[in-house]
Formats: C-alpha cells, structure tokens, sequence
C-alpha cells in the first residue's frame, strides 16, 4: 500500500462509490437468515444503518438524487407491506423521521407513532425494563444486546423529541442505562456483546468490535437528538472517554481494531474500525473528546479507506453477528462486504469532510 494525500475532492470522490456499491452489493456467501442482510431490497436492521448513512451524507449535501433514493425506497417497501416489529426492524425508521420533517408525509409519521408506540409500551423486556434484543428468528428472551442502541434506543429518543413525548425520551434514557449497567466491562470500560438474565453472565464475555461501535457511533449521533440533562451528559461522557482511552491502547500499528478489541488472534475488522472511527472523530469535533484523540480516529481513517477497491467495496467487514457463547465463535464469523460496512464507512468519510480544509492528509490505499 502506497502512500498518497488525499483531498477533500478524493474523498467525495470515495464517498460516491461507496454509495454506489451500498446500493448493489453482490451476495458472495450463503447466508442463515430468513431474508437477505446483503441486499439494499430488504427492510432490517443492515439496511436500517445504510439508509441512515445516506441521510447524513443528504444532511451535509442537500443532493437531491439521495432524497430521492430515500423516499423511493420507504415508499416502496411501505407499499409491500412492512415486517413484523422487533429490535432490528425499527433500525429503518429512525431515517423515516427525519423524511416526515422533509416532505410532511402524513404516512410516514403514523408509521414512526405506530411503531414508536409498540416500542415503549408493547416490546417485551427484560428484568430491570430493558428492552429484550427480539429478531426475526430469535426471542432472546431475557438478553441485553449492544446492539439494541443503534436499532432501536436512537429511535425512540428521536420519536421522543419529535412527537414533544418526554415519556419516550425518559425511556430512550434508562435503556441507555441499563444496558450500561449490564455490558460494561468495570476493568477496560469497553462494552461486552451482551448479557443474559436468565443465566447472568456476558456470554462469552466477548469485547465484540462492532457492538462497541455500535454504542460509540450511537451515543455521538444520540447527543445530537436528545438533549440531556447535565449530570446524565457528564456520566455519559466520563464513559466514552474511557472506552476511547482503552481503545486507543487497543488499537493495531495497521490502524484498524480487531473483532474481538482485547484479541490479537482475532482478525482485523473494517465496520468496527469505521464506526469507532465516527464516533472519535465527530466527539472530538463536538468538544466530547480532547482533541488529542484526533490522531487515533485519522489514523483509523486512513486504514479503513485502505480498505475500499476500486468499485467501492468495503472489505473486511464481519457478516451480521448472532450472539456467541464461545470467543472461537466471532473469529469465525465469514467476512464479505456488507450494507453496514457500507454505511460505517460511509458516515466515517463524511465526518471527515470535517477535517477540510485543513491540509490534505496521507491514507492507505
């Protein structure tokens, strides 16, 4: 890999053919679920992520060709008829907010009441009111998931606000919470995959690279819709600046983070790098961070980027995760490009259209 510097129009560059590819990712593996996470054509919790990429990148652009895309893929998928509500299903809608305030759709924010509604009052929880990581094949009875707070969390706190429900937010809140309670792991301050009540214990006690992400992208995106009140900001903040000194310290000479974070048999992983990535970068930006972690996130940045071919796939990237009991589990989960690899990679070069128009930076490509 060569050693280039790249531009702000190199970078826009990227972001179109990561786009691009998100929109047609070919299927190179058989896949165990129901219905494709691979493919663009359904609605779940991996297209969830890329749908809310693309509207980040439409926030910073106003291009219409995304609006455009958007809108045609909700409107088609509200005219098939929408999936089962779980966890992973309400990943879509937190986008389908933003698109009611777009284009004042009276449909679109029936649906985002109707399925905030069920989130609140009706999905089935844990002991301690957490939300159970329900999928489309799995109860999970009496599991936490990290990844509930990207599916699911950001969504309810957004409906919250919209809607002027502070019930909503207060529970966006104490899912944000427990869920801290349960997957902290007290001695690093990264976060475990999940936790069970039935069993209590943390599975595996796998310190998964993407479920870290998950939380570190979310939270930064969550302080963007809710506002809290300080003491909670404080706590929330002590927190993510412990996981990034960890992560800083866990990070390889590659710049990237492995799949499992405290691993070096583990193999490197390109959607937790980029949303990790995201995450340092846009807190630094926010004045979360000290800008002494800026380093860490570039550094990360330039690996992921290393990662892109030609077309615009993103490589590296792990298939969707059920919940592991063994560590030899994660390291075997196939990798192949995937929407949220897309979609991390995506929200990672746009927050670095931030850096602009400091000085052109070296990356690995």
């Amino acid at each position: 890999m060569s050693k280039v510097e790249l531009g702000k129009s190199d970078i826009e560059n990227l972001i179109q053919k990561v786009i691009s590819k998100m929109k047609h990712l070919d299927i190179e593996i058989e896949e165990d679920t129901p219905a494709s996470i691979i493919s663009m054509d359904t609605w779940d919790w991996s297209q969830g992520v890329g749908l809310f990429s693309l509207y980040q990148y439409y926030k910073e652009t106003s291009r219409p060709d995304i609006l455009v895309y958007l809108t045609d893929w909700f409107d088609e998928h509200i005219a098939r008829g929408l999936p089962a509500k779980n966890v992973n299903t309400m990943c879509p809608l937190l986008t389908l907010t933003y698109l009611y305030e777009i284009t004042l759709n009276p449909e679109y924010l029936e649906i985002c009441e109707e399925w905030a509604s069920y989130a609140v009052d009706e999905m089935q929880r844990t002991p301690e009111f957490g939300i159970t990581h329900v999928t489309v094949d799995n109860n999970n009875t009496g599991e936490l998931w990290a990844d509930t707070i990207y599916m699911t969390v950001l969504f309810v706190g957004r409906m919250g606000e919209l809607l002027n429900k502070d019930y909503y937010v207060q529970e966006s809140i104490r899912q944000l919470l427990v869920h801290l309670k349960y997957l902290t792991d007290k001695e690093s301050g990264l976060f475990y995959h999940g936790w069970t009540f039935m069993e209590k214990h943390n599975f595996a006690n796998a310190l998964w690279g993407r479920g870290n992400a998950w939380y570190l992208a979310g939270l930064v995106d969550y302080l963007d819709i809710v506002k809290l009140p300080l003491g909670l900001e404080m706590f929330l903040m002590s927190a993510l600046e412990r996981q990034v000194q960890k992560l800083a310290v866990l990070q390889a000479d590659s710049g990237m983070w492995r799949t499992l974070l405290d691993d070096p048999s583990s193999y490197e992983e390109t959607s937790a790098t980029a949303g990790l990535a995201y995450g340092i970068l846009k807190a630094v930006r926010n004045g979360y961070l000290s800008e002494d972690y800026a380093d860490v996130g570039i550094k990360a940045l330039h690996a992921v980027i290393g990662k892109i071919d030609d077309k615009g796939a993103v490589h590296g990237v792990s298939y969707g995760t059920r919940m592991g009991r063994t560590l030899e589990f994660y390291k075997k989960i196939p990798q192949c490009p995937m929407p949220y690899g897309q979609s991390m990679t995506l929200l990672l070069l746009v927050e670095s259209l931030h850096l602009f128009p400091a000085a052109a930076f070296a990356a690995s490509q």
